[in-house]
C-alpha cells in the first residue's frame, strides 16, 4: 500500500514556485513529477540547471507544447560577454529529456572573423544587426561582428555556444514573425521536453 502511494505521489505536480505554475512531468523535488524532468525553486524563483552548473531564470511553461521559455544570459555592461561565458553558453545535459527547440532564432555577437566561414547570416542586414541597431543603444555589443540563424532542432539539440575566440555573447527570440520589430521580439529560449514513457 506504502508503495502504491509513493508513486501516486511521484505523479502529482509539483507546488506552485512563487506564483508560476509547475505542471507534470516537471519536478522540483523528489516527491513530486519525475525527477529526471528536475527544475529548481530557489526562493519562489523556477530555474532551470544547464549541464555546466549555470541558472537560468524561467520565463514561462507551456505544458500543452511541453515546452518552457528561459531568459537569455544577461551581457555584461562593460564588454560583450554572455554571463555564462566561463561556462561556454548553455548545454543541456545530452541524456535529459530536454533539448532546444526550433522555435528560437539565435543572435551571436561579439564574434572573431572564423564565424565568416559559417553558413550564418552575418551580412549588414542581419537580424543582430538590427538588434543591435534598435535594442542596444549604447550596447556594448554595437559594431561587433555578428551573426543570426534559426537554431534546428532534434533530440541532440543542446548547445548554444559562447566562447573567447568564436563568439562572445548571445541572445535569443522565440517565435520570431517576419518583419517585426526588434522592439516586439520576445526574447527567451524555448526548451521542450520529451515526453514521459
Amino acid at each position: 500500500m506504502l508503495a502504491s502511494l509513493t508513486n501516486v505521489a511521484s505523479l502529482a505536480a509539483c507546488p506552485k514556485c512563487g506564483n508560476m505554475e509547475v505542471p507534470y512531468p516537471l519536478s522540483t523535488n523528489d516527491n513530486c513529477g519525475d525527477s529526471s524532468y528536475r527544475v529548481y525553486c530557489n526562493n519562489g524563483i523556477l530555474e532551470f540547471l544547464s549541464a555546466q552548473g549555470f541558472y537560468y531564470k524561467i520565463q514561462s511553461v507551456n505544458p500543452s507544447a511541453q515546452t518552457f521559455i528561459i531568459s537569455p544570459p544577461s551581457i555584461a555592461s562593460d564588454i560583450c560577454y554572455s554571463s555564462d561565458l566561463m561556462v561556454g553558453g548553455l548545454r543541456l545535459d545530452e541524456q535529459s529529456p530536454f533539448n532546444i527547440s526550433t522555435h528560437n532564432t539565435v543572435m551571436l555577437l561579439n564574434c572573431s572573423d572564423k564565424i565568416l566561414l559559417s553558413p550564418l547570416n552575418c551580412s549588414s542586414n542581419s537580424l543582430c544587426r538590427q538588434f543591435e541597431e534598435k535594442v542596444a543603444e549604447g550596447n556594448v555589443c554595437k559594431n561587433t561582428l555578428c551573426c543570426s540563424f534559426l537554431k534546428d532542432s532534434s533530440i541532440t539539440s543542446h548547445r548554444i555556444r559562447a566562447r573567447i575566440g568564436g563568439c562572445t555573447a548571445y541572445t535569443c527570440v522565440v517565435d520570431m514573425k517576419p518583419g517585426s520589430s526588434p522592439l516586439s521580439w520576445k526574447y527567451g529560449i524555448e526548451l521542450q521536453w520529451l515526453p514521459t514513457n
